[in-house]
Order: structure tokens, then C-alpha cells, then sequence
């Protein structure tokens, strides 16, 4: 050796003088300064997924390779490091990250309102079903049913497929390119319509109801679309006003007719100005292609089986069909919560398992939330409306069913898997068409059933696919 051994205090852990190699082993007695260190850094041993986690922290503590040698007696970093990783695998844990913001997070008035604007409508019927007069069509409906039947199939049909390439267009070119677009087929839409209809009505009352409500139902969607939903509020101001006023009488025919051909011009109207405002916007740069009209195919199929399965439940029990309008605006903010809490649950979850299990109960429990929701808003309309029965319980269940059959459809096109939604709805409708058209069986068993069995498929089909993480990206 170059020179005498010099005896240094029992702490420091390391003889500097004596080479590396030739360093003997602790011995068990002695006090091992490692263990001061390992109960300083605890917290962060026990979160640490790698050793190199904890050599991060030992640096930018100033924690020199000297100190490491000669007070710890350890190589290097990494081997002290390393250690204390080791020494904390009885107490491993990953702490839940911080929550982050929600990227989906929406105003609820915002849904409370468009929820209003679905339900509004409706009250047309209420005031212009005076004006329907005439004879009863097909099967016994009454005057009117089929012509309007006909157009709202038909409107509905072509304006969701309409709204889906009007999204598309506005969240890739903006708000120039959707107003191009709804320019050129909210017009369309309307008077297919209304060309489908007329041939039903038996009377220019009936032909000219059913003309309003396509082009309502045209620019309606123009005003959504651009999210002007407080201007469609205003149109529809005065059918409101009208029904109101029936509360606290009778209202002449003139009058009735006047409030009710007010709301269609009015929204077409504005939804006009908005278009043309719209088109006015800069263009965005580089504009892409437009998306091809095929990918709106599967959402119009899915308007046409949804218009059948309302319409289907307004001829047993109106007053349902306006429950279930209403809900809309929950039923919105609730597919918004679903895809926040997907978000979160992608950030808690370590393994695929715990994220199907999150993402499975965060699917049930906003489908709960909005039957619950649909239940209490038919519940309370029953109550309200001038001799409306109170829903029995298969009335409601069928009215549960259909929401559950809406709501699942309109989560799985949220996370573009269109086409299996817009079949399991059509495969509901054939059999409720069926019954109503040819009288077989009960009719409110067969809507029972075909709904309660389209809910469990779609719920399976939600399942499998949202319970993948890359969904949720």
C-alpha cells in the first residue's frame, strides 16, 4: 500500500485510502447510514416505477459521487439507486396522478336549452291540431297522421345525415364551408319532404302543416348546426306563446293558424341570415377536400330508424314522445360526461382490465342518469297535460327502453361507429312497423320487446368497443 491505514469515523461508511476492490463488507452491526437515506426518501422510493426515478432525485439533491463512495460505500449513483429501489418493494405504490382538466366538459344550460328547443315543437301540434280537419287516414289515424308521418320520416332521414356532413365540414374547414353546405342541402331536404307528404294530405291544411314542418325541421337543423340555438328560441316564441294561451281558453281559428305558420317563417328566416353570415367568413387556408357524402349515409339510415321508433311511441302515447324530445338535452350532456370521464379514467387506469372496468361502470352509470331523467320528465308531463293517463308500467318501460336504444345509438356515433348503431335501430323498427301495419300480437309487448333487445346489443356493442383505450384518443 502507498501509505499507513488512517482509521476515519464509523459513519462515513468507506475507507478513501483503500482501493475499491480491496473495501471490505459492512459488517451487520454497524450502523449503515443507507438506512437514514432510505427513510428520507420513502415517498418517492415507494412511487418510483424505476430505479433511474430515484437517481433523478439523489442528483438534484447534490448528492456528489464522492459523498456516494465514501459515505455510503456504493459504486455509483445508479447502485445506490438501485438499493434503495430494491429496499422499497415491500412498500411499493403508485400514487393516482393529479386529475387534469376535462377536455369535454360543456355548460349544462347550454344542453338545458337545446333539450328545450327539441320539446318545443311539439306544442304546434297542440295548437294546430284543429287545422287538420278532414277525413281519418289509413288504419284509422287520425286526419292528418300519415302526410306529417310522411315528411318528419323523411326530414329527419335527410337532415341527420345533413347535420353529420355539416359538422364534419365545419370542424375541418370552418364555419364558411358548413354554411356552403347547409345552403345546398337544408333547401333540398325541406322540399323532399314536402313533395313525399302532400300526396298524403287530403286537405291544403294538412299539405301546408306539412310543408311548415319540413322547412322547420330544415332550419332548425341550419341553426343548430351554426349553434344559434337562443335564435331558434326566439322562432319558436310564438307556437309557445299560442299554446300557452290555451291554458286560459280557446283561441280563434285565424289566430291559431297565424301563431303556428309564425314559427317555420320565422326560423327560416334567421336560419337564412345565419347561412349567409357564415358564408361571409374568411376561408380557412388550405381548405381540404369535403368529406365524402357515403360517410353520412349510416347517421340518415339511423335518423329514418329513430323518426319510426318516436313516431311509433306518439301514436300509442304523445306525451311520451315529448318526454323523450325534452330528454334530449340531458341525454347530450351526458354523452359529454361519458367522454370525460373516459378521459379520466384513461389517466387512473395501469392495466387494460382496471380501464374496461372504469370505462363499464362510467357507461352505466350515465345511461342510469338518463333514464332516471327521462323517467321523472314523463312523470311530470303526465301530470301537467290536460287528461294525459298516467304511464303505466309498460308504458314507461317501453318509453325506457326506446331512450336507452336513443342514447346508446348516439354514443356509438359519437365514437364514429355509425353503421352498427343505424342497423341494431333499423332491425328495432321492422318488427314495430310490422305490428302496427299488419295488427299482430300486442302491440306494446312487441315495442317491448324489440327495444329492451336492441338496448342489450347496443350495450354489449358500447361495451367492447369504448372498453378499448384507444377510443378514448
Amino acid at each position: 500500500m502507498s501509505g499507513p491505514l488512517r482509521l476515519v469515523p464509523r459513519e462515513a461508511g468507506a475507507l478513501p485510502n483503500v482501493p475499491m476492490q480491496r473495501q471490505r463488507r459492512r459488517p451487520s452491526w454497524a450502523e449503515d447510514p443507507l438506512e437514514e437515506l432510505a427513510e428520507r426518501l420513502a415517498e418517492v422510493c415507494a412511487a418510483a416505477v424505476h430505479a433511474d426515478e430515484i437517481a433523478a432525485v439523489l442528483e438534484s439533491d447534490g448528492l456528489t459521487h464522492e459523498l456516494i463512495v465514501n459515505r455510503y460505500g456504493r459504486r455509483d449513483l445508479f447502485a445506490l439507486a438501485e438499493e434503495l429501489h430494491e429496499r422499497s418493494a415491500d412498500t411499493r405504490r403508485y400514487p393516482e396522478p393529479a386529475p387534469g382538466p376535462d377536455p369535454w366538459r360543456i355548460d349544462p344550460w347550454r344542453c338545458v336549452l337545446r333539450g328545450i328547443v327539441f320539446g318545443l315543437p311539439g306544442l304546434a301540434y297542440v295548437l294546430g291540431g284543429t287545422l287538420l280537419k278532414g277525413p281519418s287516414d289509413a288504419f284509422g289515424l287520425p286526419a292528418g297522421t300519415v302526410a306529417l308521418s310522411a315528411a318528419a320520416l323523411v326530414g329527419w332521414a335527410w337532415n341527420q345525415a345533413l347535420a353529420h356532413r355539416a359538422y364534419l365540414r365545419f370542424g375541418s374547414d370552418g364555419r364558411r364551408s358548413a354554411a356552403h353546405c347547409l345552403l345546398r342541402g337544408a333547401p333540398a331536404g325541406a322540399l323532399l319532404a314536402s313533395a313525399v307528404a302532400i300526396p298524403f294530405a287530403s286537405t291544403g291544411s294538412q299539405a301546408a302543416f306539412a310543408v311548415g314542418q319540413s322547412g322547420y325541421l330544415a332550419a332548425a337543423t341550419a341553426l343548430l348546426v351554426l349553434g344559434r340555438e337562443r335564435d331558434l328560441l326566439l322562432a319558436l316564441a310564438p307556437t309557445t306563446a299560442g299554446a300557452a294561451a290555451l291554458l286560459m281558453g280557446d283561441l280563434p281559428a285565424w289566430a291559431r293558424a297565424c301563431l303556428v305558420i309564425t314559427t317555420p317563417v320565422a326560423a327560416l328566416l334567421i336560419a337564412g341570415r345565419q347561412i349567409v353570415r357564415g358564408m361571409r367568413t374568411p376561408p380557412e387556408p388550405g381548405e381540404p377536400a369535403p368529406p365524402p357524402v357515403a360517410a353520412s349515409v349510416p347517421y340518415g339510415l339511423y335518423g329514418l330508424a329513430s323518426a319510426v321508433l318516436v313516431l311509433v311511441l306518439a301514436l300509442d302515447a304523445g306525451v311520451s314522445a315529448v318526454s323523450l324530445t325534452l330528454s334530449m338535452g340531458a341525454a347530450e350532456w351526458l354523452l359529454y360526461r361519458f367522454r370525460g370521464r373516459g378521459v379520466a379514467a384513461l389517466r387512473r387506469s395501469t392495466d387494460a382490465a382496471g380501464f374496461q372496468a372504469r370505462a363499464a361502470l362510467a357507461l352505466l352509470g350515465c345511461l342510469t342518469g338518463y333514464l332516471v331523467v327521462l323517467g321523472v320528465l314523463e312523470t311530470a308531463l303526465t301530470r301537467l297535460w290536460p287528461g294525459a293517463p298516467a304511464p303505466g308500467p309498460l308504458r314507461l318501460c317501453v318509453l325506457l327502453a326506446l331512450g336507452a336504444v336513443l342514447w346508446l345509438s348516439l354514443l356509438l356515433q359519437a365514437f364514429g361507429a355509425a353503421w352498427p348503431a343505424a342497423v341494431v335501430c333499423i332491425a328495432a323498427a321492422v318488427p314495430e312497423v310490422a305490428a302496427l301495419c299488419w295488427e299482430f300480437g300486442d302491440h306494446p309487448i312487441v315495442q317491448l320487446a324489440s327495444c329492451t333487445g336492441a338496448a342489450g346489443l347496443l350495450i354489449a356493442l358500447a361495451c367492447s368497443l369504448l372498453g378499448r383505450s384507444t377510443a378514448h384518443r
